[in-house]
């Protein structure tokens, strides 16, 4: 299995418009961050989970010529709002894109791209097949294994996924114990560190240290990263051995 962070950054990005903190004016590409999504490729699909205003640039950039389907984790626009470039991927595989998601999901895109699910011989417009995510039940695409694993966003239910030895984890700021345990015995874990002070709806630096080291995984890697975290060659040094920054176009194979 293949993992290439497309986007590490929080809603806004980094840097983000009219910042000129250090990190916003940083020269570090690692201190550059697009909204956060990952590829997951297997032998038997390639996968996107998110796709938010900069999915088409990411598939660009990662170089995405074959696309299976896409995960959705929940309904917020920096995590839904690039869905429409899915055209190029319908063109070319001539075929809809199969897209995964909860019903509360779903009816989110159905607002957000009604002319996609309203105006079906409209010419042009992405082909889509909607796959409906039971939280409480695994699912397959070609073949592949994916277990939904419920953590909290605030007041929002969040979906992560854990893909054989890989669990992934955005938007989070509590994760019950029985969720927790889904994630033990994964080889990669990948959950969110907004920044160091407290935040109502998603992990702190060291909230976030503190699961990683509950779950006792070889390897945690902190995405969904705000510019108020600091510079990322200064905050990895501050990290536990096994627990990383994470940082666009990161590769890792399992």
């Amino acid at each position: 299995m293949k993992i290439t962070f497309l986007g590490t950054g929080t809603s806004q990005g980094v840097p983000v418009i009219g910042c000129d903190c250090e990190v916003c004016t940083s020269a570090n590409k690692k201190d550059k961050r697009l909204r956060t999504s990952v590829w997951v490729e297997t032998p038997e699909a390639s996968i996107v989970i998110d796709t938010g205003p900069d999915f088409r640039y990411q598939m660009l950039r990662a170089n995405v010529r074959k696309l299976d389907a896409i995960l959705f984790t929940h309904s917020h626009k920096d995590h839904i709002a690039g869905l429409d470039d899915v055209r190029a991927y319908n063109y070319f595989q001539q075929k809809a894109m199969d897209v995964y998601a909860t019903n509360h999901t779903q009816d989110a895109l159905r607002r957000e791209f009604e002319y996609v699910f309203n105006a079906k011989n409209y010419p042009g417009i992405p082909q889509i097949n909607l796959n409906t995510i039971h939280p409480d039940a695994p699912f397959k695409i070609n073949g592949l294994e994916i277990l939904p694993i419920r953590v909290m966003h605030y007041h929002m239910e969040v979906l992560g996924f854990r893909i054989n030895d890989f669990t992934y984890i955005t938007d989070a700021n509590y994760i019950a114990p029985k969720e927790l345990n889904m994630i033990k015995g994964s080889k990669a874990f990948v959950l969110n560190a907004l920044r160091r002070e407290e935040h109502i709806s998603h992990y702190t630096l060291a909230e976030a240290t503190e699961i990683a080291e509950l779950v006792d995984v070889p390897d945690t890697y902190f995405t969904h990263i705000s510019h108020q975290l600091g510079l990322h060659n200064e905050v990895s040094k501050e990290l536990p051995k096994g627990i990383h920054l994470a940082y666009d176009g990161l590769m890792l194979e399992l």
